[in-house]
């Protein structure tokens, strides 16, 4: 039965809600015809390839890889700066689908803060190193804002930067950036793509056609398509439905100028989770003393237990735009332009339960000896935001020589808009409360609709930036970075006076006005300089030792496009930008004929600027964080058949100067594990089997503090273990099965800021996949 116009309905399950994406995959598998081989079908331009025999056991895809960026220079070992680079194959054999899955392989990152208060964190929210690196991440070296949750169907390959990425970027988070690769059409023939089923009704498919048009003039077409409808494994309601398209169109690909065009069109129709109460886990003890000792030993609610309503959503649309052009002047000359157009917009609502402090927040509990009577309020949580981009870069690189001195330049010219656009909506009435053991979801709420609450922050960046790498010989060489940014922020925002609306801005304005608000007309404008120096020894030719220098910045308001007027806000327009300087001391090594590559890094990062305030009121700028440790890491191939990837981290934090920002008030940084490890292993048997699996290991974390009381102050580490077995059926078609989490492991993957809510870790789940080829 259709539900009233009046309500949302946040899920569409039925056959006519999929229609048109699985026509969309379904017309693409039927371009299949199109990438087999050359006898079942032939075109005038299309060469004619001779068919290879591989007798000897496949490469299994870890060979370190290069990074895509202009600005690297350098091969990787000869790279002065922690970067993992995860590649599709790894992806693809471990079934990772999203970005936080992907970044399961870098040790010491992931999505392991929950948000604040009711609201729930939402898409990559990735912390590394102590930070939070969320809008530090990039699609082909261009900002990709918005906070949404990425599908790798359309990635090559995911390159994270370790420490300060100003220079490369502009302003950044303080310890790294993430950079996504797309794939790219090229002069190859191919046809492959996926089916997959798996638990908690996981089915998803994709496919990824290339085809030369034209050999002689070097054009071809790529086309990669998704389409998944999920849920989560361990979770209740909890959904991941999602489509996509990415037609990649390339011409000149064989001659000095070559042109890229590439597009990409995604739409989710998600479930969000807004978590599970703490109730029950080591360090509860209930905020409010009234039922204190009925909660502190209350039994743990069941991990599956969802607390939305029906009319919980994300759903995101995302559409991108790019135009690359590349013209080759020498063979030591390249010229770079990209003109990138880009923008996300996001629905979101969320009903998350408030388990806080005293009064109606609180847990009730008419019958203390009846968990079944005990119930919690339940507050709305909206977002209803477009994010945009526009940018060109134009890079120029070139090599040369002065005297004995030999130069790799790479230099360029940035030019970008970027603007958020947040919706007000009104969020009248009462949300029915919800059990605590036994929670309802069937309730639907009625349609919210824009009220003109709304504000909007932009920011115009022109950016400088020249990297050099200097060569005096075949042991020593150096290099230098240097970018300056001249930006301009401003941010306008509104207000709905209410009843009890008295004060600024609504003062005598009726009920129902839309008012500026104190935070209105503001701006900033400013000039960032970053930069970035190392020294690099090679003791062999397979091996550099290097040292490294790096400053990056963030202006107000340049992680959130939100300017404040509060005092104590590092937003205000009257904040100095916050300053991140890194020293790392490291080595590299390439080993079995470049095949395996081994780092190491000492590091040590150093935060400033950070807002304090005094004991009398006043506020200044002299607080400081710091994280330092150690990173390890391996990739590459053992053998022909025998594949590694894998890394250590061990990190030490603390808040050298300000208020503690831990709950249980100690010195450490939040939503950081001190010691993280991730292993990931397969290994090809001559028969066709393939075996792997995994671990990883993550230490317990300190949450934020906001005054809550008898909620934990950490989560506790764990060890998950996963599995994998493929079956190469013939050369066209082999069979996966991934078992994730193998023993079942009950463990927190992250904790809110209050500690009222956690998000479980998924429970023991599987998927078979079906991989295809031509």
């Amino acid at each position: 039965m259709a539900k009233p116009n009046t309500y949302i309905q946040s899920r569409k399950h039925s056959q006519a809600g999929l229609t048109s994406p699985v026509s969309l995959l379904a017309a693409a598998t039927a371009l299949a015809a199109l990438g087999l081989p050359a006898h079942a079908q032939s075109t005038d331009n299309a060469p004619v390839l001779k068919e290879v025999k591989v007798e000897s056991a496949a490469d299994t895809g870890y060979t370190p890889g290069t990074i895509s960026s202009p600005k690297f220079t350098q091969p990787l070992v000869n790279t002065t700066q922690t970067v993992s680079i995860i590649k599709e194959q790894l992806l693809q054999e471990q079934g990772a689908t999203t970005l936080t899955e992907a970044l399961r392989n870098v040790p010491g990152a992931g999505t392991f803060y929950a948000g604040e208060n009711g609201n729930t964190s939402t898409g990559d929210a990735v912390y590394m190193r102590g930070f939070d690196s969320s809008s530090s991440i990039y699609v082909d070296g261009v900002r990709d804002i918005g906070a949404i949750s990425r599908d790798m169907f359309n990635i090559e390959q995911i390159e994270v930067t370790k420490g300060p990425a100003g220079t490369d970027y502009g302003r950044s988070a303080p310890t790294g950036a993430i950079n996504l690769v797309s794939k790219q059409a090229n002069l190859t023939n191919s046809f492959g793509g996926s089916l997959g089923f798996g638990s908690a009704s996981y089915k998803r498919g994709n496919v990824d056609l290339n085809r030369v048009i034209n050999a002689e003039t070097g054009t071809a077409v790529r086309l990669n398509a998704m389409v998944q409808d999920s849920g989560v494994a361990g979770r209740d309601r909890v959904a991941n439905d999602r489509w996509g398209i990415a037609p990649s169109f390339a011409f000149g690909l064989n001659s000095p100028t070559r042109v890229f065009v590439n597009l990409l069109h995604v739409k989710q129709d998600n479930v969000p989770d807004g978590g599970v109460l703490t109730i029950g886990l080591p360090g509860y003890s209930s905020p409010d003393p009234a039922n204190r000792p009925y909660l502190t030993g209350a039994s743990r609610v069941n991990s599956k237990n969802f607390y939305g309503t029906a009319s919980d959503r994300d759903n995101v649309t995302a559409d991108m735009a790019t135009l690359r052009v590349e013209h080759d002047f020498s063979a030591t000359t390249k010229l770079r332009n990209t003109t990138r157009w880009g923008q996300t917009k996001q629905d979101y609502l969320l009903t998350a339960f408030m388990a806080a402090g005293t009064g109606t927040n609180s847990i009730q509990t008419p019958n203390a000896n009846d968990p079944s009577t005990w119930s919690m309020a339940r507050n709305i949580n909206t977002k209803d935001q477009v994010n945009r981009i526009l940018t060109n870069q134009t890079n120029l690189n070139t090599s040369f020589a002065t005297g004995t001195v030999r130069h790799d330049l790479s230099t360029g010219l940035e030019l970008t808009r970027e603007e958020q656009t947040n919706y007000g909506l009104a969020t009248a009435g009462v949300v029915p409360r919800v059990s605590v053991y036994n929670p309802d979801s069937s309730i639907y709420l009625p349609a919210y609709l824009r009220n003109g609450a709304d504000s909007k922050g932009t920011t115009d960046t022109v950016a400088l930036y020249a990297f050099d790498t200097l060569k005096f010989n075949e042991q020593w060489q150096a290099n230098v970075g240097l970018r300056w940014d001249h930006y301009k922020s401003s941010y306008n925002a509104s207000a709905v006076c209410t009843a009890t609306s008295t004060t600024q801005p609504c003062g005598s304005n009726p009920v129902g006005t839309v008012v500026h608000t104190t935070s209105d007309g503001l701006s900033k404008t400013g000039n960032l300089l970053s930069w970035k120096a190392g020294l690099l020894y090679k003791p062999a030719p397979n091996g550099s030792v290097y040292l490294n220098y790096a400053l990056s910045q963030q202006p107000p308001g340049g992680n959130n496009f939100t300017l404040s007027a509060v005092a104590n806000n590092s937003a205000n327009p009257n904040m100095d930008p916050q300053k991140a300087k890194t020293a790392e001391i490291g080595t590299k090594w390439e080993l079995l004929d470049k095949n395996l590559l081994l780092t190491g890094a000492l590091f040590r990062t150093e935060v400033t600027n950070e807002i304090v305030t005094n004991p009398d009121g006043s506020v200044n700028q002299t607080g400081k964080k710091t994280v330092q440790g150690l990173e390890l890491g391996v990739i590459g191939q053992i053998s022909k058949a025998w594949g590694m990837s894998a890394g250590y981290t061990v990190q030490n934090t603390k808040v050298a100067n300000g208020a503690n920002v831990a709950a249980d008030a100690s010195s450490g940084l939040t939503y950081t594990p001190k010691n993280a490890f991730s292993l990931w292993s397969t290994y090809q048997l001559p028969f066709g089997l393939t075996i792997g699996g995994g671990a990883r290991y993550s230490g317990g974390l300190k949450r934020g503090t906001d005054g809550a009381v008898g909620t934990p102050n950490f989560t506790e580490s764990y060890w998950v273990v996963d599995a994998m077995a493929s079956y190469r059926v013939n050369k066209n078609l082999d069979i996966q099965l991934n078992v994730y989490n193998l023993f079942d492991k009950s463990y927190v993957a992250a904790i809110n800021k209050s500690g009222y809510r956690y998000f479980p870790g998924i429970s023991r789940s599987a998927r078979l996949t079906a991989n295809f080829r031509f």
